[in-house]
């Protein structure tokens, strides 16, 4: 495996495309229920967490870039194979393509359960893993500039949503919000770490960095998209603690899909029906990006085909959906995968730049030593 990356004009993308790719894996199934997670640690605070949280990741953002600019035109693979050798740097290599899968799996299985919930509780899991893999499949065999064309045009496809909330937007009440800035300080960074599930997804610069043609454009497609993904979150919180009460936020598992209950029209009355099954375009780009995620990384670490891949694991994925269909497991699935990416994506970055830059100095004093001779 060669540390970087040779990428064919043909297979490129523009660094634009980076803010519909990042905004689509924020945009899934977490930010659902996140505001009960983060009102269950910061209170009426939750605002000011999400908003530490988009400092904090602007923060590792930054790291990130500084790590990948080091690199002539490297991914994470690569970037671990330099650093560690062929074994150990497959091994953590291993370890985000692992993290890939667990995510995918938790997002469909999350969404199977909303569907089955609100729409069909006599449902098999099976049936709507077969339809989710299926299109899931099809657009990843179709390669990255298929998955970002997807991204591109659900993205679109789906903002429509937030005009729905307007109805519980005019009936916030305010008081709910009193006292303002009470809260301490470790509960606001509680809060802040409780959103960590849903703001996962903007590690995949790691990955598609190669791929990116105008590499000097990254910053402000990637930086907004966080951004972007940061305020609906905050304005979703706000609508939701200024519409239910402390105790009725508790006791909503989906806090955002309550929400449209309560806007009406004449000529239908179920409008979350009509939501969650919107939301399918909401996690289809989720899915075929960690699909397509999980399957690069192997065709990079082991020269697997990606189209053997692929299918190798939509088959196993489809079986978990099926035996994992009770909610505590669904639960346990999704605690498991935001320590995992606690650690990978928030903490990692910090630990890997240091060691890229001294690698990358002792490299060039070796160099010179050599010019020396």
């Amino acid at each position: 495996m060669d540390i970087n990356v040779k990428v064919k004009p043909n297979l490129s993308i523009r660094a634009f495309y980076l803010f519909f790719i990042i905004a689509s894996l924020q945009l899934g199934v977490g930010i659902m229920g996140a505001t009960r997670f983060i009102y269950m640690e910061a209170g009426t605070g939750a605002w000011i967490s999400i908003l530490i949280s988009i400092a904090y990741i602007f923060v590792v953002l930054f790291v990130m870039t500084l790590t990948l600019k080091q690199y002539e035109n490297a991914d994470i693979f690569g970037i671990h194979k330099d650093l560690f050798g062929k074994w150990l740097g497959n091994l953590l290599s291993t370890v985000y393509i692992v993290y890939f899968v667990l995510t995918l799996f938790s997002v469909l299985i999350t969404y199977i359960e909303v569907v089955r919930v609100f729409i069909f509780p006599s449902m098999s899991p099976f049936t709507m893993a077969v339809v989710l893999l299926v299109l899931a499949v099809y657009s990843t065999l179709g390669g990255l500039r298929v998955i970002v064309g997807v991204c591109f045009l659900f993205f679109i496809l789906t903002h429509w949503l937030l005009l729905l909330l307007i109805e519980p937007a005019v009936q916030i009440d305010w008081d709910h919000f009193l006292p303002m800035f009470q809260t301490p300080f470790p509960d606001l960074l509680a809060g802040a770490k409780a959103s960590s599930y849903t703001f996962l997804g903007f590690e995949f610069l790691f990955l598609v960095y190669p791929f990116i043609q105008n590499k000097k454009g990254i910053n402000p497609p990637l930086y907004l998209s966080v951004a972007w993904s940061g305020l609906l979150l905050v304005l979703i919180t706000i609508i939701t603690l200024g519409f239910f009460t402390g105790v009725q936020v508790e006791r909503r598992e989906w806090t955002l899909l309550s929400l449209f209950k309560f806007q009406q029209f004449s000529f239908i009355e179920r409008l979350d029906f009509v939501v969650v099954a919107e939301w399918m375009m909401v996690i289809v780009p989720n899915i075929i990006l960690l699909l397509w995620g999980a399957t690069y990384g192997l065709r990079r670490l082991f020269k697997l085909p990606q189209k053997l891949t692929i299918y190798a694991l939509a088959f196993p994925l489809l079986i978990s959906c099926w035996i994992v269909d009770e909610h505590f497991r669904i639960q346990w699935v999704i605690e498991k995968v935001n320590v995992l990416g606690f650690w990978l994506v928030y903490v990692y970055p910090f630990l890997l730049l240091p060691m890229v830059l001294l690698k990358k100095k002792w490299k060039q004093r070796k160099r010179g030593e050599k010019n020396e001779a």
